[in-house]
């Protein structure tokens, strides 16, 4: 099975460098942009499964796809929750106090759900539910956490590695199930 993992195109303007996790925002002009040239690779290609988490930033990325009629959205694809911390940069958050030691210990001392939780649900959905489909190519679009973490899960990457991984706005990364592969892609 290949997975295409498409991230969503830049966000409002407002929100860029913050940890959106689950607010609800768009794309910015340029994101609705680079969303329509990147389905534009995507014309003549057919999947026979297409999801899309169900926040607004990636479904207006997936709007712009001619197989978004067909797309199947979910919660399961969302980014991490960053609870009281959501919508804050780096500096806001550690003018509140924490402070930043490592990768791993920023991410547990931030609000929100918890990565081992976010960690099984992504887990569960690419492992669980994803190989009772019948289908051998997969669209998928969501947020660049999402696709880490997959990273981390099957390349045994550790969380500052996986999270060190570029993945430009727009980006698409595909996933070869069988080869335990990934090979990401900028339009």
């Amino acid at each position: 099975m290949k997975i295409t993992l498409v991230r969503h195109g830049e966000v409002e303007e407002a929100y860029i460098g913050k940890y959106n996790g689950h607010n609800d925002i768009g794309l910015s002009k340029k994101g609705h942009e680079d969303a329509k040239n990147l389905a534009k690779a995507f014309t003549c290609k057919a999947f026979d499964l297409v999801y899309c988490s169900d926040l607004r930033r990636a479904k207006e990325t997936l709007a712009t796809f001619s197989q978004a009629k067909n797309a199947v959205y979910t919660s399961k694809l969302r980014e991490k929750s960053w609870g009281r911390d959501e919508g804050m940069g780096f500096d806001e958050i550690r003018a509140q106090g924490i402070e930043y030691e490592n990768f791993a210990q920023w991410i547990k001392a931030l609000d929100g759900e918890p990565y081992e939780k976010y960690m099984q649900r992504v887990k569960a959905f690419f492992f669980k539910e994803l190989p009772v489909q019948k289908g051998e190519n997969i669209l998928v679009v969501t947020h660049a956490g999402v696709i880490r973490t997959l990273m981390a899960i099957v390349q045994n990457l550790s969380l500052e590695d996986a999270f060190a991984i570029a993945l430009p706005y727009a980006s698409y990364t595909v996933y070869d199930t069988k080869l335990q592969t990934f090979s990401t892609i900028k339009t």
